[in-house]
Order: C-alpha cells, then structure tokens, then sequence
C-alpha cells in the first residue's frame, strides 16, 4: 500500500490515500475484470445502469424532437432488453456480475414489457 502525504491549508491535515494496483492483464483479461470488480464493486452494476439511461434517455428524447412524443413504455422495454444483452456476457466468468444483479435486470426486463403490453390497445402492439 501506497500512501501519499499532503498538507491541507495551515491545518497541516495528514491525507493517507491507497493507490489502487493495476490487475496483471498476462493473466487474461477476465481475471482483471474479477480484480477491478473486487477494488470497485459498484463498477458494473453502474456501467449497466448508464447502458440503461442512455439507450432511454436517448431514444425517448430523440423520439420526442424528432415526433413531438415519446413514448416511456417502449423505450424502458428497449433499455431494459439492451441492458439485459450486455449482462448476460459478464454472467458467463465468476466473479464479474452476481445473481443478484442479474435478477434485478431480468424483473426490471418483464416488468417493463408488462408495462408496454399494458399500455397498447389489442391491435397496437
């Protein structure tokens, strides 16, 4: 462990800072997704949460410049679906994605598809 020393204005406040270690890529680049998803546990779960907003914020906002309506049901199953496809991959090496988050996506999938299923008169789906 690294530490770095710094002083704060003329309180003279000792900073102790881990530098985080580069996982070793000779390995494979599996085992450095496993390494950099034990220092950052959060990192994937928020990776996937961006897939999320930007494939909906995206289409929903561009639907509505482009229509003057966006419609929220829609773009949440596509978000949702996207999101799904890009977990799925990281599920295969252990370690990378838990079942936990992966069954949260997969709610979020079917209830976001209920909604759109829902929404729609019988002919319009």
């Amino acid at each position: 462990m690294v530490y770095i020393f710094g002083r704060h204005g003329s309180l003279g406040v000792l900073i102790k800072m881990a530098l985080y270690t580069a996982p070793n890529i000779t390995d494979g680049f599996d085992n450095a997704l496993v390494g950099m998803n034990s220092a950052i546990p959060l990192f994937f779960p928020m990776l996937l949460t961006f897939v999320f907003g930007l494939v909906f914020f995206g289409g929903f906002i561009s639907q509505r410049k482009r229509d003057g309506t966006a419609d929220a049901p829609m773009w949440a199953t596509v978000a949702s679906l996207s999101t799904l496809m890009v977990a799925l991959p990281m599920t295969i090496t252990k370690g990378i994605l838990g079942v936990e988050t992966l069954s949260i996506i997969v709610v979020i999938t079917i209830l976001s598809g209920f909604w759109l299923f829902t929404s729609r008169s019988r002919n319009e789906v």
